[in-house]
This record gives C-alpha cells, sequence and structure tokens, in this order.
C-alpha cells in the first residue's frame, strides 16, 4: 500500500542504542517530536504516530539511573541490555519486543539531533514504493559538512582499493568509485545507508532477522543494506530528511579499540560476501591489507595525527 492509498498514521519505533550516552540522548530525543511532525501546514507525506525505546548497552555503569531518567522525561520505554553485545545485537533485542502492528522502525545512533520533519520525510520515501526496504537521510556533522551516509556495496576492487588507499591517495579512483554520488542532494538508490540513523520498513527488517549479531560494531549497516539487496528490496537516500551527527568523545584507548573492531568487521564482511574454498586467497589477501591499514590507523591515532 502506497502513501497515497493509507489514511490511517504510519506506526514509527524510534530506537536508540546507549553507552552511557547521558547528555546526548537528552538531545536526541529531545529532537524527536519536530522529526515527527510536518515542517508546516503543507501535507509533507504520511501522518506518523512514533513510540520511543531506549537499549542500555551498559547498565552496569553508574550512568544507567541517569539514562533511565533521561529515557523516562521523553516517554521513552528503556531496556536494559547486560554485557555490552553489540549496537546491532541490542537493537535486535528491542525491535523483537515491538507491537506486530509497527511500520517502521527509525535505528540512529544517540549523538544524532533529527531534523524537523525529517521522520515524517523519511516516512514519506519508505511508503512511496512497497519495493524500499529502507530509507536514509542527509547526515551532517556538526560543522555542516555532509557526512557520506549512502555509498555503494564494498567489493574485492572498490572496498580494497578504497582501504588501502584513500589516505594517501584521496583521488584514487576506488574511493571515487566506492564514494560516487554520495554528496548528491537528490533522491536515489544506494547499497547501503549508514546505521547512524536510517528508516527500516518493519517487515523487512524481520524478514532479514535483523542486524547480523556477527558484528560487533561497524559493518552491521553494510551487512544490513548488502542483504536488504539480495531479497530486491531497495536502500534509497532521501536528502530532504536531514541529521546532523554531533560526534560523541572517545579516548585514545577506545579509539584503538574502535579501529581493532572497524577492521575486524571489514574482514567478516568481506569473508561473508566471497564464502568458499576457492576464494581463500583472495580473503587471505585483503585481511592482510586491512590488518596492515588498521596498525598504521592505529599509529597515526596514537600520534595524534589522525
Amino acid at each position: 500500500m502506497s502513501a497515497t492509498d493509507r489514511t490511517d498514521p504510519w506506526r514509527v519505533a524510534v530506537v536508540t542504542v546507549s553507552y552511557d550516552s547521558v547528555k546526548e540522548l537528552e538531545s536526541f530525543l529531545g529532537s524527536i517530536d519536530a522529526a515527527s511532525r510536518p515542517a508546516d501546514e503543507t501535507a509533507e507525506g504520511p501522518a506518523v504516530r512514533v513510540e520511543t525505546h531506549v537499549a542500555d548497552n551498559h547498565p552496569e555503569s553508574g550512568q544507567a539511573g541517569a539514562v533511565r531518567d533521561v529515557a523516562a522525561r521523553h516517554a521513552a520505554s528503556y531496556t536494559a541490555i547486560a554485557g555490552n553485545p553489540g549496537y546491532g545485537s541490542a537493537v535486535n533485542a528491542v525491535v523483537r519486543t515491538l507491537d506486530p502492528g509497527v511500520d517502521a522502525v527509525l535505528i540512529s545512533n544517540p549523538d544524532v539531533v533529527l531534523g524537523p520533519a525529517s521522520i515524517v520525510r523519511l516516512t514519506a520515501a519508505l511508503a512511496s514504493d512497497d519495493s524500499i526496504g529502507a530509507a536514509g537521510p542527509r547526515i551532517l556533522e556538526a560543522d555542516g559538512t555532509v557526512y557520506p551516509s549512502a555509498r555503494a556495496i564494498p567489493s574485492v576492487v572498490n572496498g580494497a582499493g578504497h582501504a588501502l588507499f584513500s589516505r594517501i591517495w584521496p583521488g584514487n579512483p576506488w574511493t571515487a568509485a566506492y564514494r560516487q554520488h554520495e554528496s548528491v542532494p537528490t533522491e536515489r538508490d544506494a547499497g547501503w545507508l549508514s546505521g547512524a540513523c536510517l528508516l527500516v520498513r518493519r517487515s523487512v527488517f524481520d524478514e532479514l532477522g535483523g542486524f547480523d549479531q556477527a558484528y560487533f560494531m561497524y559493518f552491521e549497516d553494510v551487512d544490513l543494506g548488502f542483504r536488504l539487496g539480495r531479497l530486491g528490496y531497495r536502500n534509497v537516500y532521501a536528502p530532504r530528511a536531514v541529521v546532523t551527527h554531533t560526534g560523541a568523545h572517545s579516548t585514545a584507548e577506545s579509539s584503538e579499540m574502535m579501529l581493532r573492531a572497524h577492521h575486524d568487521s571489514a574482514k567478516t564482511f568481506l569473508t561473508r560476501r566471497y564464502p568458499g574454498r576457492l576464494l581463500w586467497p583472495l580473503r587471505a589477501v585483503l585481511g592482510l591489507g586491512l590488518d596492515i591499514r588498521r596498525v598504521s590507523a592505529t599509529r597515526r591515532s596514537r600520534r595524534g595525527d589522525g
């Protein structure tokens, strides 16, 4: 059923995952009301009815009570996820508890501020065609620059070339192919959409089994977009919906942990995309290249030069 055929509101569940994210969570939850209403009296899409859920991936910390209090102030449900199983696992745990009548799930980091009418505009994009499984907004960095949130699926050629040469040769053809059209502000199909903020059709998310829990953090969104496409659904970039990624503070130690997690997840994705004994040499070479890149990035992080 398209947006023009439907008269009842779309039920959208907003799901965010906190890891001691009290300050960021306050701003995120405070932006939901304006995001779920049209920016003016002109209809911009279907009516939406929003419910909000906070998954706490660090309930063992001293901030758990504060996270619960912030959620309560914004009428959001609170779910403690013990043991920090990862971003995708926490989202999956919450989605499994949702009422069957929920139509779509807005998955977002807590360090995001939703722009006015952004949920309405994402829902309009999703509702415009039953073949669309996910819609992603234009994501701005805190300084107003556009974050590349809608990209091609990494392949052996463009993924490896981008990973190995993006820093030392920014204009290389592999990075250009991987990031093609990323800053073009027009609605278009993409290979995958950033998990920092995206709206997924609930039925499609369930059909996929949610995020692949083999990914602790990073690449779960790439994998979701890849599997969504294999099922015949579309990932659509909807830049009229705008959100701002404020960024989260991280220590040097956590930065190194995140670098390792990013490269481990990249290897997991490539292993899943190119399985089988015959492709083992290819996976080994790609894995070695990713390991070299991680070591280099870790050294730069310790020196403080990016």
